[in-house]
């Protein structure tokens, strides 16, 4: 599966990508970016994503909590129409937490870690999450180049965790795509590829006929 993600500053923007995105995937990826935990603020306004998940509503959304104490902001999300939220195991505090107010809103999480972090860190979650997000960009802007690490870390999760579900974010295209996809990946998340290109549509058909 291939994700189109938003990156952005404001909420005008973002509605612009989204309504483009829902017209030709079934899913777009939110960046939330709270200049503390990530270098650069972006868009994450919970009531006006409220209000763009209310306007285009066969549009599934991912958002990605780049903050410090996501525990504190995962629920508004959910609420607010979030059907998947990726939270940073470098900021969360209280994992438990995090499962039960996923399972509460029917709602799905998503494990991250960054690309200086470990991958042997997500080995005492293996049990507990189901789903797993190799961050293979420092989080921050659109547009940076993939972290080949990041490879080693999909082989060593799948190797670990055959049925769970493995996402890469970040520096994703045709050529990224291929060697993600032979480590491991099921799912890429693709911002500037997709959404910088003149043809996003083609762009993004042009990744999904790699997976």
């Amino acid at each position: 599966m291939i994700i189109p993600s938003i990156n952005c500053r404001d909420f005008e923007t973002a509605a612009v990508q989204a309504k483009r995105i829902s017209e030709f995937s079934e899913w777009a990826h939110i960046d939330v970016g709270d200049g503390v935990f990530t270098p650069n603020v972006s868009w994450g306004n919970v009531e006006e994503f409220s209000f763009l998940a209310t306007e285009l509503p066969l549009l599934r959304f991912e958002v990605h909590l780049m903050v410090v104490g996501p525990e504190r902001v995962m629920e508004q999300w959910l609420k607010a129409g979030a059907e998947r939220v990726v939270i940073h195991l470098e900021a969360m505090s209280d994992p438990h937490f995090v499962l039960e107010t996923a399972k509460r809103h029917e709602g799905g999480v998503m494990l991250a870690i960054n690309p200086q972090t470990s991958v042997e860190m997500f080995l005492p979650y293996l049990n507990s999450f189901s789903a797993f997000q190799v961050l293979a960009v420092s989080p921050g802007p659109s547009g940076q180049k993939f972290n080949l690490e990041a490879l080693e870390k999909i082989k060593f999760l799948r190797e670990r965790a055959p049925n769970a579900i493995i996402e890469v974010d970040g520096g994703i295209n045709p050529e990224t795509a291929k060697l993600v996809k032979e480590a491991g990946a099921g799912i890429l998340v693709s911002g500037s590829y997709i959404m910088n290109s003149p043809d996003p549509k083609g762009a993004y058909e042009e990744l999904q006929r790699i997976m």
